[in-house]
C-alpha cells in the first residue's frame, strides 16, 4: 500500500521541524514536502500532489486562506488540515468555507495532531477540541446558510412545510422546471438525502417552527 503523503507549510522552519516529528510516528505516513509560503506550496503542487497539506493561516505572499481556495479549485482531491495560532470565528468559519477539512491550534497537544490526520484520512472532518462546541455548530451553520440563494431559501420554507410542486410554482410565480432545479440544488448543497432530513434541517434553521 502507497504510504499517505503530507506537505507541512508554516513560516517557521523550527516548527516544521516539530511537527515532521509527530507526524513521522503515524504508521504508513511521510512528509513528503515543505514550503514556507503560500506561493511556494503551489509551486510543490505543480510537481507533486499530496494526499493532505498541512498549512498555518499566517504566511507571506500567499497567506493560508488563499491558500485553501487554490488547492481546493485546482486540486479539489488534496484535504487540507489548517494549524494555526488564529481562533477567532472569522478565521475559522472562513477556512471552513473556503475547504478545510481541520481546523487545528497550536496550542493544542501532539496527539490532536496525530488524530487529526488519522480523522482526515478517513475523510472525515476534524476541528480541535479547544473549539467549543456551539461555535462548531454555529460555524457550519452559518455556513450552510450562506450557501443558499433568497429563492432557494423561499423554496427550502415551502418544501419544509409540505407544499407540492405545482403549489410552490404556483406561489413564487415560477415553473414547475425551476422549482424542481432549486430542489436539486439546494439538496446537493446541504448533502441531504430525502425529505425527512430537509424538514429536519429547515425546522434546526427555524424556517418553519417545530411541532410540539
Amino acid at each position: 500500500m502507497n504510504p499517505y503523503t503530507v506537505v507541512l507549510a508554516d513560516d517557521h522552519p523550527m516548527f516544521r521541524e516539530g511537527i515532521r516529528r509527530i507526524i513521522e510516528r503515524i504508521a504508513d505516513v511521510v512528509i513528503s514536502g515543505e514550503a514556507s509560503d503560500g506561493l511556494e506550496l503551489l509551486e510543490h503542487l505543480k510537481k507533486s500532489c499530496p494526499d493532505l497539506v498541512i498549512l498555518d493561516i499566517s504566511m507571506p505572499n500567499l497567506r493560508g486562506l488563499e491558500a485553501i481556495r487554490e488547492i481546493k479549485k485546482l486540486y479539489p482531491q488534496v484535504k487540507v488540515v489548517v494549524l494555526t495560532m488564529h481562533r477567532k470565528k472569522e478565521f475559522i468559519r472562513q477556512a471552513l468555507a473556503d475547504g478545510a477539512d481541520g481546523f487545528l491550534l497550536k496550542e493544542d497537544p501532539s496527539g490532536e495532531l496525530i488524530r487529526a490526520v488519522q480523522t482526515v484520512q478517513k475523510g472525515e472532518k476534524y476541528l480541535s477540541p479547544l473549539i467549543s462546541s456551539d461555535l462548531i455548530s454555529l460555524t457550519l451553520a452559518d455556513d450552510q446558510a450562506d450557501l443558499l440563494t433568497m429563492r432557494e431559501r423561499e423554496v427550502l420554507k415551502l418544501l419544509a412545510e409540505g407544499r407540492k410542486t405545482q403549489e410552490i410554482a404556483e406561489v413564487l410565480f415560477i415553473s414547475v422546471n425551476t422549482v424542481r432545479r432549486h430542489r436539486y440544488n439546494i439538496m446537493e448543497k446541504l448533502n441531504i438525502k430525502n425529505m425527512a432530513e430537509l424538514v429536519k434541517y429547515a425546522i434546526s434553521q427555524s424556517y418553519i417552527p417545530e411541532q410540539s
